[in-house]
């Protein structure tokens, strides 16, 4: 599944249809839907008998590169000149599907057990040829598939504990072309792919007091060690030695994620709900590429923590019928002095808006809406290449602009 982040690094806040209507408020206390495996699964507690809820996002994002001087340098001379290109166009496929399962089941008054698929973090652009940042970036894939057996207890009729292990999947490939020592040659061209399999954890805490939840959730980072082949391509004169196809291998530390949240209800038919996140993004260095053979690769991000906050309300206007709403501040992780083409970021804030109609007791559908709008970002990125006399520096100078929609749609069966 082609899956593609535009703000929030490269983290998939999208992991349910129901809580894309609300943005993402309900977070670790709404403990309403089978989604809340993923959010917090102390909050199973809160659903009887057995509950399955499968469905997904359809994203569509628009992003726009506008070249503000980038340029390159001669060996052996103090020249600058001028990288020139199309702007890329719009590296985003026009729609990105995001899909998601979920399953719980109570065992015992005190015991629940629960399982999640789906792909918390993604990344996927490419870029036209001839593109004025090709040097950064032309071509990016990253999937991953997370896989969470999780178990909840009720240690008191208000308060649950619970937690889960992430077996998860990563596959990523990278493309960008190379700069000759004379800008007259056509390009070479450089592309690494690897996969890993690693494990992480994740727990939380659950209490309500009837009229109001609160949920503590923690996921912790993962550190995936990507192992695959680096192929260099095209190049000619005194760089023609470094053109092979080579193992190499990458690490990839993805960011441990603190959610705290409370929901309350104001009325029997009115429920308020606030969400904070905190993303330990700092773990995350940089794109560093170690060849069997030849010199590293070392692309530096140096991303910074960030973090969200939501608010959202839920009004039953029926017992069929439920309309939800909400609104999230999101900050770029992304570091202003080591942005990328790769990674086209801003902070963002999302508007959102859905319904829950409950087609039956054992059936309901939910739909939602949600719209993003992403804050215009400089980029200034100088990257060298290749060992003295024979350096090149190409620096990117581009201005990024975005903004997505996305339509989310999940049917919850319970039994």
């Amino acid at each position: 599944m082609p899956v593609s982040a535009i703000a929030g690094g490269f983290y998939l806040q999208e992991q349910s249809p129901k809580e894309t209507g609300r943005a993402l408020s309900g977070g670790a206390a709404a403990g309403d839907d089978p989604s809340t495996i993923y959010y917090n699964p102390a909050a199973m507690t809160q659903l009887s008998g057995i509950q399955i809820s499968a469905g997904g996002v359809v994203l569509s994002a628009s992003a726009h590169q506008s070249n503000r001087g980038s340029s390159r340098t001669i060996p052996g001379s103090a020249t600058q000149v001028p990288v020139t290109g199309n702007d890329g166009g719009n590296p985003f496929d026009k729609v990105i599907p995001i899909p998601s399962f979920y399953a719980s089941a109570q065992v015992s008054d005190r015991l629940w057990l629960g399982l999640g698929v789906n792909a918390p973090f993604g990344l996927k652009l490419e870029y036209d040829d001839g593109f004025f940042g090709r040097y950064d970036s032309l071509y990016t894939d990253l999937k991953t598939y997370n896989i969470q057996p999780s178990a909840a207890y009720k240690l008191t009729d208000n308060l649950s504990i619970g937690g889960g292990v992430d077996v998860q999947y990563v596959k990523v490939t990278l493309t960008n072309a190379l700069p000759q020592l004379s800008p007259l040659l056509a390009d070479g061209f450089a592309s690494v792919k690897g996969d890993d399999w690693t494990i992480g954890w994740n727990a939380g805490v659950f209490y309500t007091t009837g009229d109001t939840n609160f949920g503590v959730h923690y996921r912790s980072g993962i550190s995936h060690t990507l192992k695959g082949t680096q192929t260099i391509s095209g190049l000619v004169g005194p760089l023609a030695t470094a053109n092979a196809s080579v193992s190499a291998i990458a690490p990839l530390d993805l960011p441990d994620i603190v959610t705290v949240s409370m929901t309350h209800k104001l009325t029997p038919k009115l429920r308020a709900m606030l969400t904070g996140r905190w993303y330990n993004w700092s773990r995350f260095k940089a794109i560093a590429i170690t060849p069997a053979a030849g010199s590293p690769s070392i692309k530096e991000l140096d991303y910074r923590d960030s973090f969200s906050a939501s608010v959202g309300g839920e009004y039953d206007v029926s017992e069929k019928l439920t309309l939800r709403a909400g609104t999230m501040f999101d900050r770029t992780p992304t570091n202003p002095q080591h942005l990328t083409t790769r990674v086209p970021d801003g902070d963002r804030v999302w508007l959102t808006g859905g319904a829950t109609w409950n087609l039956s007791q054992a059936f309901a559908l939910n739909m939602s809406y949600a719209h993003t709008f992403v804050g215009k970002a400089n980029i200034i990125r100088p990257d060298s290449y290749y060992p003295a006399p024979a350096t090149v520096t190409a620096t990117t100078l581009a201005q990024t602009s975005g903004n997505a929609d996305q339509i989310a749609a999940s049917l919850t069966m319970r039994f």
